[in-house]
């Protein structure tokens, strides 16, 4: 290995950890974007108010929510530049196995700035806010599969059948858990603006759906858990992902109570993000031989 690549790995390792990092992060600061009534603060797309790329005081709704909706927009250059680096290191380090999920990483943030535009533009229909989101989600998967696989390639892993499908529809559950999540989002009052259209379905309704979903996932995991074929590495990212999954529900569950306030929904957002990343995580450890299991 040549001086270049070996410091290419090296650099791999922190690169994949902010871009890990950056994805869930910008789920977040998005989040805080909506719930501040900022959505429209740049009433247009790409440019923040008619004639500039910045918040010009006049020419927007509350200048305070241009800046903040601005702010969101200058975090995704720094995704970017994470996305970049990452990028530039897989190639120098030779690493073949991770330039498809590299170069998938830079060409989902332009599609994201673009289903950006499109929520903009559209005044923030629940339907783009959700693909917005739910494309962030698959980024998130990507970029975690990126760090578990950064010192070296997974192979894939041969696991017990059982093992094996509970994976698959552990992984399955949780993401449709994530899109409930969505509808539940679309039909609620944290639309990013007052005058933003609204999902026609009763938030009741999509809170049940959302909560018997989260209930399925949660005994499913229990399942997997109990099974004699499950590793000892796959029970620990499964204890992980149940506290996760159960601080989630009463948070979720309080919030509702409450009357969904701000500071809970933007907590019920991050662990979101967390609950999604531990999911992957379970599904990775059962379908990749990874790392950790080879030391």
């Amino acid at each position: 290995m040549s001086r270049t690549s070996g410091l290419a790995a090296r650099i791999l390792s922190p690169a994949t950890a902010v871009l890990l990092f950056l994805q869930a992060a910008i789920v977040v600061t998005g989040g805080g974007v909506r719930l501040t009534g900022s959505g429209l603060g740049c009433p247009t797309w790409p440019e923040c108010t008619p004639g500039s790329y910045v918040p010009v005081k006049g020419q927007a709704e509350g200048h305070l929510h241009s800046w903040i909706e601005f702010s969101n927009r200058l975090l995704t250059f720094v995704l970017v530049l994470a996305a970049l680096v990452t990028l530039v290191a897989v190639f120098r380090a030779r690493r073949a196995d991770l330039r498809f999920l590299a170069a998938g990483q830079f060409l989902g943030i332009f599609g994201q700035g673009v289903l950006g535009g499109i929520t903009v533009l559209t005044h923030l229909n629940p339907i783009s806010v959700a693909s917005h989101f739910l494309l962030s989600t698959i980024l998130i998967a990507a970029a975690a599969s990126l760090y578990s696989r950064r010192v070296k390639p997974a192979r894939k892993k041969i696991s017990p059948r059982t093992t094996d499908v509970f994976s698959r529809v552990h992984v399955l559950v949780s993401a449709l858990v994530v899109i409930l999540g969505t509808i539940v989002t679309g039909a609620g009052p944290h639309a990013g603006d007052i005058n933003a259209p609204r999902l026609h379905i009763r938030i009741q309704s999509a809170a049940l759906m959302h909560g018997v979903a989260v209930v399925v996932l949660l005994l499913l995991t229990v399942a997997f858990f109990v099974s004699k074929e499950t590793s000892e590495l796959t029970k620990k990212r499964l204890a992980i992902f149940a506290l996760l999954s159960l601080s989630q529900g009463a948070i979720g569950l309080i919030q509702y109570i409450q009357g969904v306030p701000e500071l809970l929904v933007a907590t019920h957002l991050a662990g979101s993000t967390l609950v999604w990343i531990s999911a992957w995580s379970i599904w990775l450890s059962v379908q990749r031989q990874e790392m950790e299991q080879e030391r």
